[in-house]
Parts: C-alpha cells; sequence; structure tokens
C-alpha cells in the first residue's frame, strides 16, 4: 500500500485523476453497474493566480466563459476562463475584500445578467461578516489575459443565520423565485437555507431560513474511509458547491465525493426537490472538489478543485435528468 500511495502522490493531477477515475469505472463494471453520466476532461485551469478554485458559474454572455475565484486570503479578483480552462481575462472587485469567498452564482434579473460572489467560508463557525455581493456581469468584449478590469458591486446581502454562524461553501440563485439559497457544509445532514435576492426596501436583511435538509441518498463515508481525516475520505458527503440550472429543470450538488443531481418538476418548491434523493453522477475523481456549475444552455455540469493546473471537467446529463 505504501509503494502505491507513494506512486500516486508523484503522477500529475492529469495522471492521478485518469487513474482514479479508470478504477471507479473498474469498480462499477464489476458491480453490474454503468456509470451515470461519466466525466471527460475539456482542460486544465491554466491561470496560475486561480490555484484555489473554490467557486464557478457559466458566463451568461457568452457561450464557452466560465468565471471563477480563489477562496480566503486571495485576491477580490474574478477570473474568467475558457471551458478549455484557458486564461481569458480578470476582473476587480473595487471596494471589498475576500475574506473567505466559496462560491459563485450567475443568473438573470430584469434582463440583465449577474453574478454573485458569496463571501460566506466559516471553518471555525464564528463569522458575524459574511456577505453576499451582487455585480453586473461583466462584458466578455472587454477582457483580456494581458490586462485588469474593474468591476464594483450592485447590491450587497448580509447572512446571518437564526441558530448562529455556519460555514458555508455552496451558494446558489433562483432568479424565478427571486431567492437565494445557501447549503452548510459541516452540519450533519447539511441544512439548505434561502434568502431574497432582492434589497429589502427597508434596508434590514431576514436572517436566512432554514428550508430543507439533505437526508436522502447522499452518499455517506464508509466505517473504512472514516479512519482518514481527508476531503475524500472522513469528509466526502460534505458540500462544497450547490447551482441551479438556468432553465429550472434541475439543481446540482458538488461533495467532496461525489455529484448530486437533483431534478427539478415544474412549480415544485425547492424544498421538495431536495427531500428526494438525487440522482448519483459518475465519481468525479478529483482530491478536493471545490467548485461545479451548470453550463449556460443547462445541458453539461462543470466541476474542478483546488490546485495548481486541476482538471476542468464536463458532465454530459442523463435524458432522464431532463424529464
Amino acid at each position: 500500500m505504501t509503494k502505491i500511495s507513494t506512486h500516486i502522490r508523484s503522477l500529475s493531477p492529469l495522471s492521478s485523476l485518469k487513474l482514479v477515475l479508470a478504477a471507479a469505472t473498474l469498480l462499477l463494471s464489476a458491480c453490474g453497474e454503468k456509470p451515470l453520466s461519466s466525466a471527460e476532461q475539456t482542460g486544465l485551469i491554466a491561470d496560475r493566480r486561480a490555484i484555489e478554485t473554490s467557486g464557478l458559474a457559466a458566463a451568461h454572455r457568452a457561450f464557452d466563459l466560465l468565471w471563477t475565484h480563489n477562496d480566503s486570503g486571495g485576491q477580490p479578483v474574478l477570473y474568467a476562463i475558457g471551458t478549455d480552462g484557458k486564461p481569458r481575462g480578470s476582473v476587480r472587485m473595487d471596494g471589498i475584500k475576500n475574506n473567505d469567498w466559496e462560491d459563485l452564482a450567475s443568473f438573470e434579473l430584469d434582463g440583465k445578467t449577474w453574478l454573485l460572489i458569496a463571501d460566506t467560508g466559516d471553518n471555525g463557525g464564528v463569522r458575524k461578516n459574511c456577505t453576499l455581493y451582487v455585480i453586473a456581469e461583466p462584458d466578455p468584449s472587454t477582457l483580456s489575459p494581458e490586462r485588469e478590469v474593474t468591476a464594483t458591486v450592485a447590491w450587497r446581502i448580509p447572512v446571518v443565520y437564526p441558530e448562529g454562524p455556519h460555514d458555508c461553501e455552496s451558494v446558489t440563485v433562483d432568479p424565478r423565485s427571486e431567492t437565494i439559497f445557501l447549503l452548510s457544509k459541516r452540519t450533519h445532514p447539511p441544512v439548505l437555507y434561502s434568502l431574497p435576492l432582492r434589497p429589502a426596501l427597508d434596508g434590514k436583511t431576514p436572517a436566512a431560513e432554514p428550508i430543507a435538509t439533505l437526508t436522502a441518498g447522499v452518499p455517506q463515508p464508509t466505517s473504512w474511509q472514516k479512519l482518514f481525516p481527508s476531503a475524500t475520505q472522513r469528509y466526502r458527503a460534505q458540500p462544497t458547491a450547490i447551482d441551479i440550472a438556468p432553465d429550472g429543470h434541475a439543481a446540482a450538488v458538488l461533495t467532496y465525493g461525489d455529484v448530486l443531481l437533483y431534478p427539478h418538476r415544474p412549480g415544485e418548491p425547492w424544498r421538495d426537490t431536495f427531500s428526494r434523493a438525487p440522482v448519483i453522477l459518475a465519481p468525479h475523481g478529483l482530491p478536493q472538489a471545490e467548485a461545479l456549475c451548470f453550463s449556460r444552455e443547462s445541458r453539461s455540469l462543470y466541476v474542478t478543485g483546488e490546485g495548481n493546473t486541476q482538471p476542468l471537467l464536463r458532465y454530459k446529463l442523463p435524458a432522464n435528468a431532463r424529464q
């Protein structure tokens, strides 16, 4: 075991990922199961400034563009990358800090496109300044890998939970109901909270409302895995990203171990959607999966993790997930 582990650690991220995915496929085949929507690599995130990728969102103003950012301690900058992982440009946020940016969401509202930055990471469960920042999505035509542009915050939403601070790395937006959803990370089971998307007229933002718990069908670590304090072992069920498809047909949750798809029925409250067991996609095989988003046309999912030159994966969604 020692020799195998040492060899795996010496491999490049791409080689390690191929080895893990191959092993997972063989295991599923041996069990008589066909992997659901296997991941394909579309590229490597090659921007050396984006080495702690913690959020991912599809651009609404271009079909082949994604937005990402680093987590705690990083610059208050959004990085534009192609769906091939290559850098397209960067956007610096004016007047705010990156305390612990953990997720990113894109959405359309009032005929405009927006990005929501979630400064909601709280490993110690002590922060009183968690905040969501909404900016107008930058024009892709202004981007260039050779220069940085700036953007300002359109509005901000403080995050307060009724029972006290929580660590949250998973935030998304449903523009149809004008609702923000936040999924707790270190609670068991994870709790889904909601907040209004628009700023309150009186300037007061209500506490996040708990609306659902993810109890059904989320793969948990085995007794053996619980012995190892790593992302893919003891903590493999912890959620690190969430997104709602632009067309509203489904939501997706990323954990350290799995990609979970929640088909959404027309007119159904999201609390009911998340009360059902998810569709579990093929293993992503990433050592620290942190970021996920639907593609602009809602037919695929993109997934990546933290680290230098991380693989950018794409899942083409199974047909039964769009019914």
